[in-house]
């Protein structure tokens, strides 16, 4: 087999499962953005808790924790 051949096969193999992978890089962001939106716009309206306020939250979590323990 020419030499040609055999590395146009193995870049097509290697652009294949680069391109798998980025695609399931891509399809588990989107997928994760998309329950976070769906988390914050189901807080907002039902509970009416804004994006800053949850934010906020996220922050002192590490505060939290540690007065958790404390007791």
């Amino acid at each position: 087999m020419p030499i040609n051949l055999i590395l146009f096969i193995a870049a097509l193999l290697v652009s294949f499962v680069l391109f798998r992978w980025l695609f399931t890089i891509i399809k588990s962001t989107v997928t994760n953005l998309v329950i976070i939106v769906l988390i914050v716009v189901l807080l907002q309206s039902v509970f009416d808790i804004s994006p800053q306020e949850l934010f906020n939250e996220i922050i002192n979590i590490p505060q939290t924790f540690q007065d958790l323990l404390k007791r």
